[in-house]
């Protein structure tokens, strides 16, 4: 006697000439749900990571450069006007704005920033929106962000060497600057943007603990610059 049954579609039968407790064979194909360690990852995941970078870094700089525009021309109107972010000699925007590095183009530095962060925004927003961008826009993306993150290590060498001055408003436009130019990079290489393969998800899943590295070694260039000022806020100096 055989016994038939319905599995995703094929007919299981009994074989007749196995006895009463042969097991089951399929005959047909037989649909199975696919092992999810198996399935390959499509890469929506670090897009849209890379889409979030981009939207807050360009939100957050476009902040930054709006506040530090208002206190510049507030200073330019009163030369004895103390900026909100002038907290004590070593974090002081007003010594950094009253130097020539602070507009280097013949303008105020966070002009550029008014003009670069927005779109940086606005590419983030169309990433999160699923918009697929050309390779081409992802170039300049790239070309624009190392510009950004050349300008940036310029400031902080001028800051630490020459000027011997931070500005709390400029590290967070640091902070911003590195991480798009970081994200950016790392989409580009996956993707094969920049020629060449493309180069795996194994570049995605590592990728953090080089610009984890990167902030460090800022952290410790503005440590070493300003030994005896960091040290007495531990306890040290």
């Amino acid at each position: 006697m055989a016994e038939h049954g319905r599995h995703h579609g094929s007919t299981v039968t009994a074989d007749p000439t196995a006895g009463p407790t042969a097991p089951l064979r399929a005959s047909g194909p037989v649909d199975e749900e696919p092992d999810v360690d198996l399935v390959s990852d499509d890469g929506a995941g670090p897009v849209r990571g890379v889409g979030w970078v981009l939207l807050v870094g360009g939100l957050v700089g476009a902040v930054v450069s709006i506040v530090l525009l208002i206190e510049k021309l507030d200073l330019l109107a009163n030369p004895d006007y103390i900026p909100s972010c002038s907290i004590d000699p070593v974090l002081s925007c007003g010594t950094i704005m009253k130097t020539w590095q602070a507009a280097l183009l013949g303008f105020p530095n966070p002009v550029i920033g008014l003009v670069t962060f927005p779109l940086v925004a606005a590419s983030g927003a169309l990433v999160l929106s699923r918009v697929e961008l050309p390779r081409w826009y992802w170039w300049a993306l790239q070309v624009g962000s190392f510009a950004g993150v050349a300008f940036v290590h310029w400031l902080i060498a001028q800051s630490l060497i020459v000027i011997h001055a931070l500005c709390p408003y400029c590290m967070v436009a640091w902070v911003a600057v590195v991480a798009i130019f970081w994200f950016t990079t790392m989409h580009n290489l996956r993707e094969g943007n920049l020629g060449g393969e493309p180069s795996g998800a194994g570049l995605v899943r590592r990728h953090g603990w080089g610009l984890a590295a990167w902030y460090v070694l800022i952290v410790v260039a503005i440590v070493a610059s300003f030994p005896a000022y960091f040290g007495a806020m531990v306890g040290l100096g």
